[in-house]
């Protein structure tokens, strides 16, 4: 892949998403093909991806297969008349055990595969902003766009005619993806509340996989856009605040949509809570999108569908104090970190020992990508913050409002009612998050602000479509005896 000069026109991370978009497009590029020659197509598009994160999914995709053909396909038929004899004569073709054949096929080079849907670096600058090929190869798994055309002309290159094949449909390739997502439940951090050890994260569940990468690039995109959008004054006054950062973790970009939110009593008086007659923006249909994602996937309850939505943009020392979350807003919430991994600390007596720098008993790794589901205890017991972050990161948190909260001007979402869960036999997927997490050796309590300084993992910021940072690397994630058993930390009672 070195050696390509197309190649190395792009960064890892775009060659990561060529490779997952082929990846889900192997069904379709593998059409009428025997077996060799997908397993060559397969090698080439595994290529692509150096540390393998696509290779389960794609064994699955070549697993699910019924070939028709062993030995040749139109592919193999077409070659052999061109090329003839003259094959073995090709230095580097032929290999002892593998049929002429196989070695023979190609299906051009990586440059020729990629030049059709990766745009180059100058046009990509010079082009108008549009839908990227990535993004809408994920749009009937993301947006639940119309199904694909259920017949294609068929591909008569030989007078050898073959069965058509099967090909996994949107809703399988949706339960392959609900089925690798990891859900982590067992949390726990035990401290003195109101005179009575308890565990303060009871509650707390972390999911990973629910978002791809391309799906991620995309979202971040929206959330640059609508950052435009408030700074050129295009939103309502109280939807978009970017105050003057005038100390380290002071200043962060705040987007509201569904309500306005008053962090604080305002000059007017008004204490924190929904502000009622505050005018902001609805929801984007994106962020709709993802909510129903959240409801489907089993992430949120139908019975506590999100209406509203804050995003949360940082620079770099950007931070959020300790604090629990109003109860304008119900249990359950949620909280998607983007673009960067941090900790989020939780306790029920966090301190701030400076500007950005927090310290408590227990700390919770955000890989991108991440869902973070707050309830019970480690929502209402539970303090949280987010120490100063070592690099931009952007969160979104999707809550529902009390309905006796609610602005005086809220309509509900048409297009949000009566979502119901996909079927997924949850308790399987729980017993393997509990087991993946009972052979643990990482150190993990009493966590100081300041990002990764103390416990957890300390990995590398390589931007938002990073696959392996939001699944897989998850998959084998040890857990830490302390964060199991909550090491107790003295706390005051109330």
């Amino acid at each position: 892949m070195e050696d390509d000069p197309f190649l190395r026109k792009f960064q890892p991370s775009e060659l990561k998403i060529a490779s997952e978009f082929l990846t889900n497009c192997l069904p379709f590029l593998s059409r009428d093909l025997c077996k060799d020659c997908v397993n060559v197509l397969s090698d080439r598009i595994r290529s692509l991806d150096p540390d393998h994160q696509m290779s389960v999914y794609l064994e699955k995709v070549i697993g699910s297969r019924v070939y028709a053909k062993e030995k040749s396909c139109f592919v193999c038929v077409e070659h052999c008349s061109k090329v003839g004899g003259e094959g073995n004569s090709k230095a580097g073709l032929e290999s002892e055990g593998t049929s002429k054949i196989e070695t023979e096929i190609s299906f051009g080079t990586l440059s020729e595969v990629l030049g059709s849907v990766l745009p180059s670096r100058q046009a990509a600058e010079t082009a108008s902003p549009r839908m990227s090929w990535a993004d809408m190869s994920q749009e009937d798994e993301f947006e639940e766009e119309d199904d694909e055309e259920e017949s294609r002309k068929a591909i008569d290159a030989s007078p050898m005619k073959t069965p058509e094949k099967p090909k996994l449909s949107r809703e399988q390739r949706e339960d392959l993806r609900l089925k690798n997502v990891k859900r982590k439940k067992d949390f726990i951090c035990l401290e003195r509340f109101k005179g009575k050890l308890v565990n303060v994260v009871d509650g707390l569940e972390l999911h990973t996989g629910v978002f791809s990468a391309v799906e991620q690039k995309r979202i971040v995109d929206k959330v640059y856009e609508l950052e435009e959008r408030g700074r050129k004054g295009e939103l309502r006054e109280r939807t978009f605040t970017a105050p003057q950062k005038w100390m380290r973790g002071k200043g962060r970009v705040t987007i509201q949509f569904g309500c306005c939110y008053n962090y604080a009593t305002d000059r007017a008086g008004n204490p924190p809570g929904i502000l009622q007659r505050e005018e902001v923006d609805p929801l984007p249909s994106l962020f709709k999108v993802i909510i129903r994602r959240l409801i489907r996937w089993h992430v949120l309850p139908p019975t506590c569908v999100p209406d509203s939505c804050i995003v949360n943009i940082y620079d770099e020392g950007d931070c959020i104090p300790p604090h629990i979350d109003n109860h304008d807003f119900l249990r359950p919430f949620c909280t998607i970190s983007f673009l960067s991994e941090c900790n989020i600390l939780f306790g029920s007596n966090l301190k701030i020992e400076g500007p950005g720098e927090f310290s408590g008993s227990f700390s919770v790794p955000l890989p991108v990508g991440s869902v973070l589901v707050l309830n019970g205890n480690g929502a209402d017991v539970a303090k949280h913050c987010v120490p100063a972050v070592p690099t931009k990161r952007i969160s979104i948190t999707f809550r529902k409002m009390d309905e006796s909260k609610r602005p005086v001007w809220f309509t509900p979402e048409p297009d949000l009612q009566g979502i119901e869960p996909l079927p997924l036999d949850l308790n399987r997927s729980d017993s393997a998050a509990r087991s993946a997490g009972s052979s643990s050796n990482h150190n993990g309590s009493n966590r100081r602000g300041g990002y990764g300084r103390r416990g957890g993992n300390n990995y590398e910021t390589r931007g938002y479509y990073t696959p392996e940072r939001s699944s897989e690397q998850y998959e084998s994630r040890e857990w830490s005896s302390s964060q199991r058993r909550g090491r107790p930390r003295p706390g005051r009672t109330s």
